[in-house]
């Protein structure tokens, strides 16, 4: 079916349509060009979202846990998603509305082309139109006179009296006033002659007439036959392409969408194997494993027989409560570098003040963590000193490769960098056995700790430690602590305390204790103490085993605080409170 054929005569209405499929197609590009607009918005919202979660700690620092790796997994799936949907907004900016925008234009300008030929098509008929209309005028009007000057001819034909003023008359009305009038010449026979000019002037208009005619319908002729089919196809095959179109970024609409469905799918099957990764018994073993000391157990607390005095001060004949002898705990050794950090209000008047201690050792890890750490660098620094060991074989061979081919290059070109390769396998060599020290101090201790505990656990009589630090093997000592002893010995430095020089205020006092135990304080900074002294509480114990302590006679140190019966005093002043 045609619009040639069918709507030869709807000019103006396909004028309309045809602008009305432009400007549909038009809308249908905003339509598009929002819809990329939220997909790029909403892939923007979910990295933004994905941004606020995400760990801002160093990947060393992060958790372990399943179920937050499981999280940071859905996150990165959620970061792909986000990409997809920035996909989608793109294919539909490339393959639609850029389309549709550009193609739009192309429309217009075809349309625009196609009117303007019916217009001129349209404009010429009706120039045609116009000439064989006026001739036809003209013919009308010539017949006319024609007829007018046949009629008066043959009125002076029939009267042949009419006087001269009478045919004067007539002359001016058949319009012969524009002739040489010759008074002279009969009436009748310019009659006559008039007749026969309006007659052929007549023919002439009827012939200019009938040629017009004849053009304008051979002109209308083609134009309803050719020109108007020809631009109202040509009008036909741009809406018709105009409606193909249409549909092809209908179905690259569909097609953007479906083709990111595959990845993601994907990224929605990574986050449910995330969610499935999740391990609550792993997480228990990191935990444990993350925060086990190496410590342990405590023991059990001794018991306090406060019936001793009765029986020193019973009479003879008084049956008194046996008295049972107290063993005084292990005093945990003083180190001399934390009793120097702990002091307060020190001068440092000569050299420097020392300084904190390292923690390259970890040492001040408890022992599972530090054997760990320790462990876990050994084996980064083994894994660079294979590295340097690699490239200097990749430096040996090539050194060898230019002594044999002196023109690849020179080998005395590689020695500083297989020096410098052999400096640095030193250093990490020297690195490593460094750190293996250290491992087996940290085993060494471990594997004693818990030898010490078995054997107290299976052998109590056999081994009993002393305050001393030392076992017994007597077993009638058992219950009885050496007087007067002392907390393992330490090699201090002589020269460790020589900067040291106490403030002029003293400590306030923040409480007494009772001494259960005699201590003979050989290491320097410690109090030699009796059982049921009492002494004045300065210092609280910071978790090191060690409380700091005055006498009456105002001398200060440190007491072990297994030794001594501590009774703090919250409300006194000065008093400090330490966790």
């Amino acid at each position: 079916m045609s619009w040639g054929t069918e709507l030869w005569d709807q000019f103006d209405n396909l004028d309309k349509h045809t602008q009305w499929g432009i400007d549909f197609l038009e809308r249908y590009a905003k339509f598009v060009k929002e819809r990329l607009e939220i997909e790029q918005s909403y892939a923007k919202q979910l990295r933004n979202l994905v941004k606020k979660y995400c760990p801002k700690r160093s990947k060393e620092e992060e958790p372990r846990f399943t179920s937050c790796t499981s999280f940071y997994s859905i996150l990165n799936e959620l970061t792909d998603y986000a990409g997809q949907r920035e996909v989608v907004a793109e294919d539909l900016g490339h393959r639609v509305y850029g389309e549709l925008m550009r193609y739009s234009q192309e429309l217009k300008a075809e349309r625009k082309h196609h009117l303007q030929e019916g217009r001129k098509a349209q404009q010429y008929l009706d120039q045609c139109w116009k000439q064989m209309d006026n001739s036809k005028r003209k013919f009308e009007r010539d017949c006319r006179e024609a007829e007018k000057a046949h009629m008066t001819f043959e009125r002076l034909d029939n009267d042949a009296n009419a006087t001269k003023s009478e045919v004067e008359k007539v002359g001016v009305t058949v319009g012969l006033q524009d002739q040489v009038w010759c008074p002279h010449m009969p009436v009748y026979v310019q009659a006559k002659a008039q007749f026969y000019t309006r007659t052929h002037m007549a023919d002439e208009s009827k012939n200019e007439y009938a040629a017009q005619l004849q053009n304008f319908n051979g002109e209308q002729w083609k134009h309803f036959n050719n020109a108007i089919p020809h631009i109202f196809q040509n009008l036909q095959g741009m809406d018709e392409r105009r409606t193909t179109k249409l549909g092809e970024t209908y179905r690259n609409f569909a097609e953007a969408e479906r083709r990111v469905i595959p990845i993601v799918s994907k990224c929605w099957d990574g986050m449910v194997a995330a969610a499935k990764a999740v391990d609550e018994r792993r997480d228990s073993g990191i935990v444990i494993e993350s925060f086990k000391s190496g410590f342990q157990h405590p023991e059990d607390f001794p018991f306090e027989d406060f019936s001793q005095n009765l029986s020193r001060t019973s009479s003879d004949g008084t049956i008194g409560t046996p008295k049972i002898e107290r063993e005084a705990p292990p005093v945990q050794r003083l180190d001399p570098k934390h009793l120097t950090s702990r002091t307060k209000n020190k001068l440092w008047l000569f050299g420097k003040k020392p300084k904190a201690p390292s923690l390259e050792d970890f040492g001040h890890l408890p022992p599972e963590q530090r054997r760990k750490r320790l462990q876990q660098r050994i084996e980064d620094l083994q894994r660079d000193l294979q590295k340097e060991m690699d490239q200097r074989d990749a430096l040996d061979k090539m050194k060898d490769v230019y002594e044999k081919n002196p023109q690849m290059g020179d080998p005395n070109s590689l020695q500083p960098k297989i020096s410098e390769t052999m400096i640095t396998m030193e250093k990490l060599r020297s690195e490593i056995h460094k750190n293996q020290c250290w491992l087996s101090e940290v085993e060494g201790k471990s594997r004693g700790e818990r030898r010490h505990s078995s054997d107290n656990q299976h052998h109590p009589p056999a081994g009993r430690e002393s305050p001393e630090g030392s076992y017994t093997n007597d077993t009638a000592q058992e219950h009885t602590p050496q007087r007067g002893s002392s907390p393992p010995q330490k090699h201090m430095d002589p020269h460790e305390f020589e900067d040291e020089f106490d403030d002029d205020d003293p400590l306030p006092v923040i409480g007494h204790c009772k001494v259960l135990y005699a201590f003979d304080g050989q290491n320097e900074g410690t109090l030699v103490i009796s059982e049921d002294e009492v002494l004045y509480v300065i210092e609280e114990d910071k978790g090191d085993g060690w409380t700091r302590a005055r006498k009456q006679s105002g001398v200060e140190g440190y007491v072990p605080t297994s030794y001594v019966e501590i009774t703090m005093e919250r409300n006194c002043k000065g008093a400090v409170t330490y966790i």
